[in-house]
């Protein structure tokens, strides 16, 4: 719901102190900023002329969900390749291991939240489950996690 995601992108934007907000139809992707799917609305990414902007749908639930993270996993695969890094957090449902599985064929990879520190093991626990993280860490290790990775640690 749109409340829900406001207050969610002011908590991301002032823990990662990065931009964040709810995703426009057509907005440009940017580096350093946080995206996040509107209530009700599926979030894709797409290229438009030269740029990559987000695209969002009111299509039909997928894995039960919508906004769902699967549609945003393959349409990235799309646009970069095997240049993903998928983080599932803590959520009801196995949404996210579907694309998961896709990405990581791609080349990309998954790290997933543990079930010590998710609140609903679903979504993390069938990406874990399909083995297909690179890595199943606890909430707070993700963040250095991805960190460690982006400045080239591939430990």
């Amino acid at each position: 719901p749109p409340t829900f995601t406001t207050i969610l992108a002011e908590h991301l934007a002032r823990s990662s102190r990065k931009p964040a907000a709810e995703a426009v139809d057509g907005e440009p992707v940017r580096p350093g900023r946080i995206y996040l799917a509107p209530g009700g609305k599926h979030m894709r990414v797409a290229r438009s002329g030269a740029e990559t902007v987000i695209a969002l749908d009111d299509g039909p639930a997928v894995n039960f969900c919508k906004p769902a993270v699967d549609p945003l996993f393959t349409s990235a695969i799309d646009i970069w390749h095997g240049s993903i890094l998928s983080v599932i957090l803590t959520g009801m449902g196995s949404d996210g291991m579907r694309g998961g599985k896709d990405i990581v064929a791609a080349g990309g990879s998954v790290i997933a939240q543990d079930e010590a520190s998710s609140v609903v093991w679903g979504m993390p626990g069938a990406a874990a489950n399909a083995g297909i993280c690179a890595a199943i860490l606890p909430l707070n290790q993700i963040g250095a996690k991805v960190n460690r990775l982006f400045a080239g640690d591939r430990s």
